[in-house]
């Protein structure tokens, strides 16, 4: 029976956490240098990207028609949502214009160019245009199946009001929560501390599409050890039993 415990010390000292965790995600070294969190306090304008779906609208005389009061049908007709899917090469497919290169651009830089080049077919053109599929990915912690996909609605949504519509941080660390954001390739990591009330001023970090937000989830380590060490002491409990009857 000594030997038993000695081999469940031994895993309890030895085990590592990729072997007890294997389903935890993102995970960085203790030497992992984050990013600066003071980056985020500047807003940056989003950059149109290849699978956006954009909500496009074209009016003349610099969008007269849009408030026209003796014309309600047009009134009700542009509330009609027609989307445009940005192309994996960065284009989108416009009537009139036909494929016109769009990627990388605000959407105010991308308003004025459409304008600019409209107006070589309407007067004075007037152009509308949104990303209607803006989204950010959350997992609040815990062991699988919480994880969530939020569409940003509004602008100005926040890393607050995100982990608040995910149902909030679920048996993970407050204190090391991951924001990633940039190219796949080279992204950019920071940690943000919510555990304490200091806290919330990082926390009302305007988010930007395609954000990630991860919660490192809590090893419960004597948990996972005995999960994993209960099937092999069962069977040399067993095993002890059977060889004392025979004797």
């Amino acid at each position: 029976m000594k030997q038993v415990i000695y081999i469940v010390i031994c895993l309890m000292l030895f085990t590592s956490c990729k072997v007890l965790t294997p389903e935890q995600m993102l995970r960085t070294p203790r030497s992992y240098e984050y990013s600066d969190i003071s980056e985020l306090k500047e807003v940056e304008e989003y950059r149109i990207a290849p699978n956006d779906e954009l909500f496009f609208q074209l009016f003349t005389n610099e969008g007269e028609k849009l408030i026209d009061p003796l014309d309600p049908q047009i009134l009700r007709q542009s509330h009609r949502e027609i989307v445009y899917l940005v192309e994996h090469d960065g284009k989108v497919k416009l009537p009139v214009l036909g494929r016109i290169n769009i990627s990388g651009y605000t959407l105010r830089e991308a308003e004025k160019m459409l304008e600019k080049e409209y107006s070589a077919y309407y007067n004075r053109p007037f152009v509308q245009l949104r990303v209607t599929n803006n989204r950010v990915i959350i997992f609040p912690g815990g062991r699988g199946g919480s994880s969530r996909v939020i569409y940003l609605e509004n602008n100005n949504t926040t890393l607050f009001e995100a982990l608040a519509m995910a149902g909030g941080i679920k048996d993970g660390k407050a204190h090391r929560v991951k924001l990633i954001r940039g190219q796949p390739g080279n992204p950019k990591v920071y940690r943000i501390d919510l555990s304490t009330i200091k806290g919330i001023e990082n926390a009302n970090l305007v988010l930007q599409a395609n954000d990630i937000i991860y919660v490192d989830p809590r090893e419960r380590v004597p948990v996972r050890i005995m999960e994993h060490v209960t099937p092999y002491l069962t069977l040399a409990t067993t095993l002890l039993l059977i060889y004392s009857l025979i004797n």
